[in-house]
């Protein structure tokens, strides 16, 4: 066994930098060192990429409830009704107080500018312009840089939970830290008495998706090797209109543009959506996915395309600057001609078993926003809920680790390395990597059956046991923790869908095409299988 030659020790350590993460640690630094780790920069996040913005009830003509019930019916009968009000109760709270640290809302006439999106019968969302996401990370970021007791870890990817179980079974299972490889190589242990995961979803699982490269369900997959549940990993949203280029590009346009009266069009300029629902473009994602999806399968087309002319020139400009500069540096034209569009991978509305404070079920253990499954979102989630979960999740966190009785000291195992071997070349990482989004793509998307679902177990297998024979032979890398981490959550996400015998939400059968009144959450147990 290789000496450890870096050992850190932290109150709390909290792995991810969006805005879970970084709220996280502006409310749990005033009562102790925190430790943040992201594997890239805080940039790296789906929090920045955010677009649209932050849902909650800012106006007199809003009312809480009516986002309550938005929330369940986006969420298919799934959705946990005590904790969809916890958080969307605090919703105004939230908007108030990024304001107050300096996001840059939109404004009308003195008042916060709200936009409507899909699925909402209100106009609640709190935007600033098309870069919310930007516009809070740099507020967040703002709180958290100056207190000298928080450590910016980046370009540190986290490798494995540890956990008291691995000292035998007179220790309960509570989370101990976790080992981090930094950017030159070296395996860090950072002990600590609580650990936040906040490392977001797990779209690049899929060939199609909106999300930065770092998601690939890296604190699932930790979380569940530790011994954690996980719930619901079967709804993935699609978002409906991300870019379709050839060369890969996952940008999103943004719900809002439907919102402001953007059409969705086939390429004879035919409104098709209606076709599947009375409304149109503002009809739930989950639905525009599935009618774009099959438009491209009956027309045998790639793409099909959204047209924001409607909405006007100077509304574009001012509204959507930046989808407008971004296209335009693609050689495309936002305000004089439709944009080619494919439903993405976009969000994934299950994760680790959490209440609404991030409890797992693990002591010490903590999970936040989209890592965490909570029942917010039930089976299909609503748009721009996702920042305020995130939002609203890290202050119940903070305050509930701040109740806990300091734990007692337990020894912290140090990593073993013994036995590898170097690589020799690392072309299996980058086949098995392509193996699994070609995969999943073509048999877990948007519509499934028994028969794709079996299929890609068979070859999700195979490939696990290929990964797992490397990984163990040889020194970890960035890369081949991430291709671990995606093999796992794919496998996870077919075991879910295969759980669930009935269409809902984001999970459409073609064997099982009806809703099951007595359906309940899908939950995986580490120790069941």
């Amino acid at each position: 066994m290789k000496a450890q030659t870096t050992q850190l020790k932290t109150d709390f350590l909290i792995i991810g930098s969006g805005a879970a993460g970084l709220l996280a640690a502006s409310r749990l630094a005033p009562h102790g060192d925190v430790i943040i780790v992201n594997k890239g920069t805080f940039r790296d996040s789906s929090t920045w990429y955010a677009q649209g913005g932050i849902a909650g009830v800012s106006s007199s003509k809003d009312t809480f409830e009516s986002h309550v019930q938005d929330t369940l019916i986006a969420g298919a009968g799934l959705c946990h009704e005590d904790v969809v009000r916890a958080i969307v109760n605090r919703g105004s709270e939230i908007i108030q107080e990024l304001e107050e640290i300096g996001t840059p809302f939109d404004q009308r006439d003195g008042e916060l500018h709200l936009t409507k999106e899909g699925g909402h019968s209100s106009r609640r969302i709190a935007h600033a312009k098309d870069a919310t996401g930007q516009a809070i990370s740099r507020a967040l970021m703002s709180q958290v840089e100056p207190q000298a007791n928080i450590q910016r870890l980046e370009q540190h990817t986290a490798i494995d939970l540890i956990t008291s179980r691995r000292l035998g079974k007179n220790y309960q299972n509570r989370c101990l830290g976790a080992y981090v490889l930094n950017r030159d190589g070296e395996v860090l242990t950072i002990a600590a008495q609580h650990t936040v995961l906040a490392t977001g979803g797990a779209g690049k699982v899929y060939l199609y998706t909106s999300n930065p490269h770092p998601a690939s369900g890296d604190g699932i997959a930790m979380a569940w090797r530790a011994g954690c549940s996980v719930m619901n990993l079967e709804f993935i949203q699609f978002h409906p209109t991300c870019l379709f280029d050839r060369e890969g590009s996952n940008m999103l346009l943004s719900e809002a543009l439907r919102g402001e009266k953007a059409q969705l069009v086939d390429r004879d300029g035919r409104r098709f959506v209606f076709d599947y629902d009375q409304r149109g473009e503002l009809a739930p994602r989950d639905i525009v996915a599935r009618a774009i999806d099959h438009e491209m399968k009956k027309q045998g087309v790639d793409c099909m395309y959204l047209d924001a002319r409607p909405i006007g020139r100077k509304k574009i400009e001012d509204h959507f600057c930046n989808t407008h500069a971004r296209l335009l540096e693609l050689g495309l034209d936002i305000t004089n001609e439709p944009i080619p569009i494919v439903p993405a991978a976009h969000y994934l509305c299950g994760g680790i078993k959490a209440d609404v404070h991030g409890r797992t079920d693990i002591a010490g253990l903590y999970a936040i926003g989209e890592t965490a499954g909570t029942g917010l979102h039930g089976a299909n989630r609503l748009a721009s809920n996702s920042l305020l979960e995130c939002l609203v999740m890290a202050d119940y966190c903070a305050t509930d680790i701040l109740k806990q009785p300091i734990p007692s000291d337990c020894p912290v195992p140090v990593w073993d390395d013994s036995g590898i071997v170097p690589e020799n070349e690392r072309i299996q990482i980058k086949q098995n990597w392509d193996e699994i989004r070609a995969t999943m793509s073509h048999y877990v998307g948007i519509v499934r059956s028994d028969e794709r679902l079996r299929r890609a177990r068979r070859r999700l297998r195979l490939i696990q046991e290929e990964i797992a024979s490397y990984y163990w032979m040889h020194p970890v890398s960035q890369d081949l923790l991430e291709l671990r981490n995606l093999a796992l959550m794919a496998e996870l996400i077919v075991l879910s869908a295969q759980q669930r015998h009935e269409s809902r939400g984001l999970h459409y059968s073609t064997d099982y095409p009806h809703t099951d009144e007595h359906a309940k959450d899908t939950i995986l147990r580490p120790d069941d299988l």
